[in-house]
C-alpha cells in the first residue's frame, strides 16, 4: 500500500503489511498481515505455519470468496458457503486432525476438542455458566483486575509494552475467577504454572501440522510436558478443595463449574481437561484482544477520547459494573472492529466426514475445510474500506451471517463468547477512563498467528494520566 498526497483520498503514511514500520502521527492504517503471495508446498506450509500460519493463507483469499487450495484444502470467506458448513449441511464435520494433534496434548478431550455425544453432553452440562445471569459475579473480579491496572499505569507512566500488561490482566483474572482462595496452592505458583503453560501450547510442531504419527517424538516433548503434567495436577487440587468448601452462593467462576457438576456427573479428567480448557480459551484470545485495542485507540486518538467520554458519563469512578456494559456502545463497537482486524481465533478448520456440494462448490469426504477468519473480515468484496479502522460500522448495523465471525458459528460456536466480550469490556472501560494511550518512538510489530493471533513482538505505547483523571 503506497501513501499518497494531497485530497480528500489520501492517506497518510499508512502503516503496510510488508515489514515493521516505526508509527507516527501521521499513521492511519492499522498494520496487516503479510498472506502468501505464491502458491506454497506442504513442506512449506508446515514449515511457515508453525512460525506464522497467515503466512501460508492465500493473499487470494482478501479478494475473493472461495479460494481452492493444493490437494483437498479448501479456503471459505463466503458467509453463505461458511454458515452452510458451519450450520446447515456441515454442521457435524468434526474439527480438523492437525488441530487436535497441536493441543490436544494440553487440553485433553474437553469442550475444545471432543466430538459427538461426548461433546453435546459437556455443551449441555457448561452452558449455564456462561449464561448472563452469572456474569454480574464475574464482572466484578474483572472490575478488580482493571483498577489495579490502571493504579498501575496511573502511577509508573510513560512507554509501557502493552502485549505484556494485556495477557497479566486476563492472567489475573483467571486467578481470580478460578484459582483464587486456594490454601495449599499459592497464587505464584498459579501464575508461574500458567506462563509455563501457555509457552508450551503456543508451540506448535511441524510434525503435527504435516500429520505424521504420534509416536514420533516432537522436539518441545524433549523439553518435556512438565507444564501440563502441573497445570492438571493444579486443577485436581484446586477442584478438590472447593468442592470441600461446598459453599451456598457461587463467587466465582470456579464456583459455578462445581455448581454445574452437582446434577450432572462428570469424571475427574474430563473436569480437568474442561477446566483447563476454559482456562486455554479465556486467557489469550481477551489478552489479545486487549492489546489490539489498545493500538487502535494509540492510532485513533479522536475515537480514544469519545469513548473515554461514554464511559465517564456511565461510571465516573468505582468499579465498572455489568449493568454500565449496557450503556457503552462506542466501546462495545471499538471491541467488535478490533476482532474484525484482529480476531483472536483468526484462522479454524474442519475435515469433511461426507460429500457435500455447496454453491456448486463439490467437497469429498476427507477434505480439509479451511476458514481463515482473518481475510474474511477483510475481504475487499464484503467489507466497505475493510482495512481502515471503523468502528461506527457496528453501531446499529447487521451483516449477514457468516460474515464477522470472530468467536465461530453453529453449534460449535465459541461457548465463553459473552464471558469474552464481558471481560474485554470491564477492563478496557477501567483502564480507558484514567489512562491515555498515544504511540512512542518504537518499532510496530506485526499479528503473527500460531495457537491465536498476537503480535510478533513487544508492543511499546505510551501510557499517561488522561485529562481530568484524579
Amino acid at each position: 500500500m503506497e501513501p499518497q498526497e494531497g485530497g480528500n483520498a489520501q492517506k497518510d503514511r499508512a502503516v503496510t503489511a510488508i515489514g515493521k514500520t516505526n508509527v507516527t502521527q501521521f499513521d492511519v492504517v492499522p498494520v496487516s498481515a503479510r498472506l502468501a503471495e505464491k502458491p506454497v508446498s506442504l513442506l512449506q506450509f508446515a514449515r511457515s505455519a508453525g512460525r506464522n500460519m497467515l503466512e501460508v493463507i492465500p493473499a487470494e483469499t482478501l479478494r475473493e470468496t472461495y479460494v481452492r487450495g493444493p490437494l483437498n484444502i479448501h479456503y471459505f470467506c463466503d458467509p453463505e458457503m461458511i454458515t452452510e458448513l458451519l450450520v446447515g449441511q456441515g454442521r457435524s464435520f468434526p474439527k480438523a486432525k492437525f488441530t487436535k494433534d497441536i493441543i490436544g496434548s494440553a487440553v485433553g478431550n474437553g469442550l475444545i476438542l471432543s466430538e459427538g455425544e461426548k461433546w453435546r453432553q459437556q455443551r449441555r452440562r457448561y452452558s449455564p455458566l456462561f449464561a448472563a445471569r452469572n456474569l454480574p459475579v464475574l464482572s466484578r473480579h474483572f472490575a478488580e483486575t482493571g483498577t489495579e491496572v490502571a493504579e498501575s499505569l496511573a502511577e509508573h507512566q510513560g512507554p509501557v509494552d502493552i502485549a505484556q500488561v494485556a495477557p497479566a490482566s486476563t492472567l489475573t483474572n483467571i486467578s481470580r475467577v478460578i484459582f483464587s482462595g486456594n490454601k495449599e496452592v499459592s497464587s505464584e505458583q498459579i501464575r508461574v504454572g500458567l506462563i509455563k503453560y501457555f509457552e508450551y501450547i503456543s508451540d506448535i510442531s511441524l510434525f503435527d501440522l504435516m500429520g505424521l504419527p504420534k509416536w514420533l517424538p516432537r522436539k518441545k516433548w524433549i523439553r518435556s510436558m512438565a507444564p501440563v503434567s502441573t497445570m492438571r495436577d493444579l486443577a485436581r487440587q484446586v477442584i478438590e478443595q472447593r468442592r470441600s468448601e461446598n459453599r451456598v452462593e457461587p463467587q466465582d467462576f470456579l464456583d459455578f463449574m462445581i455448581e454445574a457438576l452437582k446434577t450432572d456427573f462428570e469424571d475427574e479428567e474430563t473436569t480437568v481437561d474442561n477446566l483447563l480448557t476454559f482456562v486455554v480459551a479465556g486467557h489469550e484470545t481477551s489478552a489479545n484482544a486487549l492489546a489490539w485495542g489498545y493500538y487502535l485507540l494509540a492510532l485513533n486518538p479522536e475515537m480514544q477520547a469519545r469513548i473515554r467520554h461514554e464511559i465517564r458519563s456511565v461510571r465516573s469512578d468505582g468499579p465498572i459494573e455489568f449493568s454500565d456494559l449496557e450503556s457503552m456502545p462506542l466501546l462495545r463497537a471499538h471491541i467488535k472492529e478490533t476482532l474484525r482486524l484482529y480476531p483472536s481465533a483468526a484462522f479454524f478448520a474442519r475435515d469433511a466426514s461426507d460429500d457435500v456440494e455447496i454453491k456448486g462448490v463439490e467437497i469429498k469426504k476427507g477434505d480439509a475445510l479451511f476458514f481463515p477468519v482473518y481475510s474474511l473480515h477483510r475481504n475487499e468484496k464484503l467489507w466497505e474500506a475493510p482495512e481502515q479502522y471503523r468502528p461506527e460500522r457496528f453501531l446499529g448495523t447487521s451483516f449477514p451471517r457468516g460474515q464477522y465471525i470472530p468467536f465461530g458459528d453453529g453449534p460449535r460456536i465459541c461457548i465463553g463468547a459473552q464471558y469474552a466480550e464481558t471481560e474485554i469490556m470491564v477492563l478496557m472501560a477501567s483502564v480507558l477512563r484514567r489512562i491515555e494511550f498515544s504511540f512512542a518512538d518504537a518499532e510496530m510489530p506485526e499479528p503473527v498467528l500460531t495457537f491465536t493471533m498476537r503480535t510478533s513482538g513487544p508492543l511499546i505505547l505510551n501510557a499517561n494520566k488522561a485529562r481530568d483523571s484524579d
